[in-house]
């Protein structure tokens, strides 16, 4: 008996920008295809300690998930499996274990890191199953039609006092306390990030960002940018071009993956 079934393709891209009131880019992305993962830091602690930190992260980060999955696959884990087994979960959080080692080794032998960090969101595609992990207030974003769901809970001052009840959404976009973050990568021994699970469908795009994409862009608009803009680079640059529009108070990065359907046979 012949059965049809609906297999996910990636498509993805990715842009960054200084925005209009720093001088140096503290923000990090990388998007592995072969791996379906992407990832974005924004780092902090000064323009050399947020460079390092953010660049040192992404590289530990990344090197750490790919080891981790030729692991996997060596040991015969096909993809089904290895979601079924929790191994995605499992390599993202030792990739952010990792990162968050190697970002506290640099600052402990220099005195002029010390207190650098860096936010970090990373999301891997398997089958149709997209897991997220997040640290800090760098978010994560399903967008399906015209909504832009926000994935990921804000590790930040703000955020938590909104998730208590004592702070509307809007007072918490006009508080001076926004950028005070509450989980960081290379601040706290042990880092704790947050992992979901997102099942996707053929034609939703997920968006990873900096809060410089999302102090001065609204969710409504994410949602109304990307259905009405063309390719993924061009939806990246209006998104960063409405960022810097309306201030570009900070550097801005967004990284977007397309879910494009296809059928395949099997018996």
């Amino acid at each position: 008996m012949e059965e049809r079934r609906l297999a996910l393709r990636i498509e993805a891209a990715g842009k960054t920008d200084v925005g209009r009131a720093r001088r140096v880019n503290q923000d990090r992305f990388a998007v592995a295809e072969d791996l379906g993962l992407a990832v974005v830091c924004d780092g902090m602690g000064g323009p050399a300690g947020g460079e390092i930190a953010s660049s040192l992260a992404m590289e530990s980060f990344l090197a750490v998930a790919r080891k981790e999955m030729e692991c996997c696959r060596g040991a015969g884990n096909g993809t089904a499996s290895g979601l079924a087994n929790g191994l995605t979960e499992r390599m993202l959080r030792r990739a952010a274990a990792a990162a968050n080692r190697a970002v506290r080794a640099r600052a402990s032998g220099d005195d002029r890191l010390t207190g650098m960090g860096t936010t970090l969101v990373a999301a891997r595609m398997e089958g149709r199953e997209l897991t997220v992990l997040n640290v800090g207030d760098s978010r994560a974003y399903v967008v399906r039609g015209e909504v832009a769901r926000q994935v990921t809970e804000d590790h930040s001052y703000v955020g938590e006092r909104v998730r208590m009840g004592v702070m509307t959404r809007a007072e918490a976009e006009q508080s001076p306390l926004q950028s005070v973050i509450t989980r960081a990568i290379g601040i706290e021994e042990d880092v704790q990030p947050d992992v979901s699970r997102e099942t996707v469908e053929a034609g939703d795009l997920l968006l990873l960002c900096t809060d410089g994409l999302t102090r001065h862009v609204a969710d409504a608009e994410i949602a109304r940018v990307a259905g009405r803009v063309g390719s993924l680079d061009e939806v990246c640059e209006e998104l960063i071009a409405l960022a810097n529009e309306r201030g570009g108070s900070d550097n801005i990065t967004c990284v977007l993956m397309r879910f494009e359907g296809e059928s395949t046979d099997t018996d």
